[in-house]
């Protein structure tokens, strides 16, 4: 006789953090190229004026609405991914006593900044 014996899944947060360490790296591995392009080469030889990146001109950016959720999302996204990997690289250097805690501090500070970065755009405006 056979039984028909339903397997129950265990609801696990791993595709959250595994997708915010997703879209960081992503993020990361697109964009520091280019910022180090522009910042170590293209600004410093001339070829793109430096007055595009005077204080005012990002101050005008980051105050509107768009400009602050690009910053939080160049913020959070890579600090997301460094810190999921840092949890992970604990794990695999044999760290294996307080895991709860070592989750807790690195999402914990991962969302801490991300919310503190919020609260300082949220009052440019």
């Amino acid at each position: 006789m056979s039984e028909n014996k339903e397997k129950t899944y265990i609801r696990s947060h791993e595709p959250v953090f595994w997708g915010l360490f997703g879209a960081g790296g992503m993020l990361t591995a697109f964009l520091t190229p280019v910022m180090i392009l522009i910042t170590g080469l293209l600004i410093p030889l001339g070829i793109i004026d430096k007055g595009n990146f005077n204080y005012q001109t990002l101050h005008n950016f980051a105050t509107t609405w768009f400009g602050a959720a690009v910053i939080l999302v160049l913020v959070a996204l890579p600090l997301w991914h460094t810190l999921h990997r840092i949890f992970h690289a604990l794990h695999d250097l044999g760290v294996k006593r307080g895991r709860d805690w070592q989750m807790v501090f690195c999402y914990g500070f991962a969302f801490a900044v991300s919310v503190f970065v919020f609260t300082l755009l949220l009052q440019m405006f």
